[in-house]
């Protein structure tokens, strides 16, 4: 694994602590890549708020983090947010490390994932940020997509589960239950809040995602980045995912001819998982939102990872009816099972909590 430091430190604290990751990382494993080589496993990006730079990666398994410094520890949720979310949009990172006195480093992730990391000194702060973000770093992403033109006729404008997929959307509309998971546009000036939609595609109410089994190797699945409350083209907002391609780590997806087709939500190679395992599993939800009492994933690894996927599928393994599940995503959301969207959306909708647990 290797990784390299970027950036320019905003005091003697914040480059001591950079140093001291660096170490921390090789007593982890990690080798550091020569000078000005980019194809690297993970990078530390050391700026503050008013310099950073993002790192252009020649991989997309390239994972950066960026390393900041802030004068006192934010007073509360809101405030950690405000002062590290931009810092997301403008290093182009995957998380930010927000150093404060204590020492503490606070993580924030674009899911809204805001937790802090404490220890009594310095080497042991590094060492317990590297344990958070060593596991990150190296998990394995599925985003690739692979579209073939071979959808069946009769299925070129979409059936009965299709139209099932957008009635269930919009009912999460009227209920406010697929939000921006915060006011974003509170966090990020209008420069940054445009860059940041148009690089993760983000349209109206785009968190989460929806699928409903096809038949026995096949489900429909929401497009990354589209409205949920607005799901009606196939192959378009909603898409057959057909198969996996381990060996090159994409989703292959049946697309009718003529159609240009949006992704597939990052998280298919989750439901993929959960299908293949559970044939009696009809329909999965995932929702930015919570569910007081439920089991969740150790470590919260990034979206569309083969980690995330196997850790949320093994949640399911272990529930005692897992075609009725709800199983948490650490410092995330939820991921429910059920019959169908309909049955899973109605059996949930009591319980749900609209604020995240961040741990």
């Amino acid at each position: 694994m290797l990784y390299t430091v970027i950036g320019t430190p905003s005091s003697p604290t914040h480059q001591a602590f950079a140093e001291e990751l660096a170490r921390s990382l090789e007593r982890a494993g990690f080798e550091r890549a020569p000078d000005g080589q980019s194809d690297v496993d993970l990078v530390i990006n050391v700026a503050d708020y008013e310099t950073a730079r993002p790192f252009r990666r020649k991989s997309k398994g390239t994972y950066v983090a960026a390393l900041h410094e802030l004068d006192e520890a934010p007073a509360s949720l809101e405030d950690g947010l405000a002062a590290s979310y931009p810092m997301l949009v403008r290093a182009l990172a995957n998380i930010v490390l927000a150093l404060t006195p204590g020492p503490a480093v606070r993580f924030t992730t674009m899911e809204r994932g805001n937790y802090v990391v404490e220890a009594p000194d310095v080497p042991g702060l590094a060492d317990r940020v590297v344990e958070r973000l060593r596991p990150l770093a190296m998990s394995r992403l599925v985003i690739e997509n692979e579209f073939r033109p071979d959808l069946e006729p009769e299925l070129w404008d979409g059936d009965d589960l299709t139209r099932e997929m957008s009635e269930v959307g919009a009912r999460l509309g009227e209920l406010d239950l697929l939000p921006n998971p915060f006011p974003i546009e509170d966090l990020l000036n209008e420069r940054d809040l445009r860059h940041v939609k148009r690089l993760y595609g983000v349209g109206g109410l785009s968190y989460g995602n929806l699928s409903i089994r096809h038949d026995e190797r096949r489900f429909w699945m929401s497009a990354s980045g589209v409205d949920k409350s607005k799901l009606a083209q196939p192959g378009r907002d909603i898409l057959l995912v057909s198969d996996y391609d381990e060996v090159n780590g994409r989703m292959v997806l049946s697309v009718p001819p003529g159609v240009e087709p949006r992704r597939v939500s990052v998280d298919a190679i989750e439901h993929w998982m959960i299908y293949r395992a559970h044939p009696d599993v009809g329909a999965i939800l995932h929702l930015h939102a919570w569910v007081e009492g439920i089991r969740g994933t150790e470590i919260n690894y990034p979206c569309g990872t083969e980690e995330l996927a196997k850790s949320v599928a093994e949640l399911i393994d272990a529930e005692p009816d897992a075609a009725h599940a709800i199983v948490g995503l650490r410092n995330h959301g939820i991921t429910a099972t059920g019959e169908s969207l309909t049955e899973t959306l109605d059996r949930i909708m009591p319980r749900l909590l609209r604020q995240v647990p961040m741990v």
